[in-house]
């Protein structure tokens, strides 16, 4: 299996681009199963392995997908020919699960596998059902399958109050609503910047949906879509990794692409820290040249605090001086990167969901394994800082979500490289 290796120790200076965010993107992809009539053209696509599992998973539904390059594509839903999603495809991926709402909307049924995904934690996809049965929608649950129909073909407007403001039930009832009888009004919905790109999908494809970003969005039904041209937003995550690279570095960096309103809980903890935040045109620059300061991070649902923000900002803190203090409320198991920077020397203490840690003066290169997407990204945070030689293992987990992370690092002056595992070769 590959690896990334960094060497730590330098401080990271230039510019880096932000790619189309991955989880505006996913849903936006489920959503061109919508339309009877058109091709959507998609800009700003990054090419991640999330982003090819669900174009698989929309190839064998049916629907045509076409590469046109520097991150176009093209989709064609017009002779989708079932409504059956593949189990062995959408067991890889957790994203995979918002094909359910479009094709229920579209075709009165669908029949999806038991999503997968990475394991931080428990993510019920009971907050979806519940909505598709207030839209009237019948709910079967097989050993590996979930299938939902319409009785009379064609889904109702409802209420449908969320228990959690979950991003993929708001995501996935948004879709199912559009074409639903009637008006329907999600309470508690999720507002997350990703959440506004979808609507702006829908309703360049002829869907009514009202206040996106805001706890209480309504969407009356139309009676069909057809295809639109959008571009995706940057990755707020993606660019907010790379200001905690800035940071942790003692580093001057310049991500293009980021968007101030979209990250202002990252940026104030990263001010709090001693970083300096500027805003450019269509950028953010990180400076840092003091000392850092500890801080005392919550996580939360949108505005809050990211919570998938949190694992690279306690790399930071692993290396800042005093005592801070991580609060996780979304994910009751998004500590595991914890386990792995105690093993490059990190002093942490777990209570309950509140992670106590006392800042080191360096870490410790050593073995560590990336257990989701963004405790990898937290990895190479902590090797950037840490002395001496840091490998890290899993690295799949990492590519779902970074494009192209190794060449991006490097071009900021890190000492990074991707390699196998040598111990597993001299096993062959």
């Amino acid at each position: 299996m590959a690896l990334i290796v960094v060497q730590g120790g330098q401080r990271l200076e230039g510019t880096v681009r932000a790619y189309g965010a991955k989880n505006a993107v996913l849903p936006i992809l489920a959503a061109t199963l919508l339309p009877e009539s058109g091709a959507s053209l998609l800009d700003q696509v990054p090419p991640l392995s999330d982003v090819y599992h669900l174009r698989g998973i929309l190839d064998a539904l049916g629907c045509v997908t076409e590469e046109l390059g520097d991150g176009k594509l093209r989709l064609t839903a017009q002779h989708v020919d079932t409504t059956e999603a593949p189990t062995e495809l959408v067991s890889k991926l957790r994203a995979s699960f918002l094909v359910m709402g479009p094709l229920l909307a579209r075709f009165g049924k669908a029949r999806v596998g038991m999503p997968g995904g990475c394991s931080i934690g428990s993510r019920p996809i009971d907050l979806h059902l519940e909505g598709f049965a207030a839209l009237g929608a019948e709910i079967e649950i097989g050993e590996t399958f979930i299938e939902a129909t319409a009785p009379t073909g064609r889904l109702k407007g409802a209420s449908i109050p969320l228990r959690f403001a979950s991003v993929g039930a708001t995501q996935n009832l948004m879709m199912a609503a559009v074409l639903a009888e009637g008006k329907t009004v999600i309470e508690n919905a999720a507002c997350e910047p990703e959440i506004v790109d979808l609507a702006d999908f829908l309703n360049a494809m002829g869907a009514d949906v009202r206040d996106a970003g805001t706890a209480t969005m309504t969407i009356y039904g139309v009676d069909s879509l057809r295809g639109a041209n959008h571009s995706i937003i940057p990755d707020r995550i993606e660019a907010g990794t790379f200001l905690v690279a800035g940071a942790i570095t003692g580093g001057n960096v310049l991500v293009e692409g980021a968007q101030a309103q979209h990250l202002r809980p990252v940026i104030e903890k990263l001010r709090e820290a001693g970083a300096q935040i500027t805003e450019e045109k269509n950028a953010l620059r990180v400076v840092r040249t003091g000392r850092l300061r500890p801080l005392d991070v919550t996580t939360g649902v949108h505005p809050g605090y990211p919570t998938d923000m949190q694992a690279q900002m306690s790399a930071l803190l692993a290396v800042t001086p005093g005592t801070s203090y991580v609060t996780e409320t979304v994910f009751e198991n998004r500590f595991q990167h914890f386990d792995e920077l105690a093993l490059m020397g990190a002093n942490v203490r777990i209570d309950g969901r509140t992670a106590v840690v006392t800042g080191v003066n360096r870490l410790q290169g050593a073995d560590v394994t990336a257990t989701d997407l963004r405790a990898g990204a937290a990895m190479i945070l902590a090797g950037l800082v840490a002395e001496g030689e840091t490998r890290i293992h899993a690295i799949h987990h990492i590519e779902r979500g970074y494009v192209d992370v190794v060449e991006r690092f490097r071009a900021l002056g890190a000492d990074l490289r991707k390699t196998e595992d040598v111990r597993e070769l001299q096993l062959k």
